[in-house]
């Protein structure tokens, strides 16, 4: 079945932020993406593919590659794609140790971080408002179905963080050891902006300052790669906490 023209310009109206807030639906692409979250209960409205025999749902037609390369996101087409659902937040839960994202603007970061929580068991993420779109066709790439294990909520981290009685763990140059510090089990971690760090607003609101000492012998490097800088940190808190 050809993909019709309505359903081609609704596809590649999901590329843009306002027609998913308009229309309430996300796009992910490939087997494995699509089956990750049809698995973990989002709601499909349609899926293309070249082999319906991999991926079995309703609402699915068939398409050829041609016709996915016209819809795709990809600078590859993949085999399939899909039309989801975007899912109700639920309610925010002060408790459990949470990742706050101060202006990440890489959909590669923020999909990576996505992925990062999801293995370390880190159920809840806060982002500032203007932080990348989870449901950016990038994010959704990068994440490889742990979109749909997170809780993801875009709010004021200014105005969480004045009510929250949680600690709250920044990473500074002059910050404490992260290695040699005594780290909890519920506490918020702040990543801040790919150029700019976490913003003055939000230092102002840090309880903990840590920082992940370099060992090279030059000391030239600046910084790390916000997503690496995330794995890092939440490896140390689970690693003690785990002890």
């Amino acid at each position: 079945m050809l993909v019709s023209k309505s359903q081609t310009k609704l596809i590649t109206s999901l590329q843009q932020k306002k027609y998913r807030d308009q229309t309430g639906l996300f796009v992910g692409e490939g087997p494995k993406v699509i089956a990750e979250l049809l698995q973990e209960g989002l709601k499909l409205q349609s899926l293309f593919t070249t082999d319906a025999s991999k991926i079995s749902a309703e609402n699915h037609f068939h398409s050829t590659e041609a016709e996915l390369k016209k819809i795709s996101f990809l600078k590859t087409a993949n085999t399939s794609l899909a039309v989801f659902e975007i899912p109700k937040p639920k309610p925010l839960q002060d408790s459990g140790l949470m990742v706050a994202l101060d202006a990440v603007r890489d959909p590669g970061n923020l999909g990576t971080i996505i992925r990062l929580c999801d293995w370390f068991g880190v159920q809840q993420l806060l982002c500032s408002k203007d932080t990348t779109d989870c449901f950016n066709p990038k994010v959704v790439q990068a994440t490889m179905g742990s979109l749909a294990r997170v809780q993801i909520h875009y709010l004021s981290l200014s105005e969480y963080f004045e009510k929250t009685e949680l600690p709250i763990y920044g990473g500074f140059m002059e910050g404490k050891n992260v290695y040699s510090e005594k780290l909890p089990k519920d506490g918020i971690v702040v990543m801040g902006n790919e150029a700019n760090g976490i913003s003055e607003e939000i230092i102002q609101k840090i309880t903990h300052k840590i920082n992940i000492p370099r060992f090279g012998k030059t000391q030239k490097t600046e910084s790390l790669n916000v997503a690496t800088a995330t794995a890092i940190l939440l490896s140390e808190f689970r690693r003690f906490t785990e002890m």
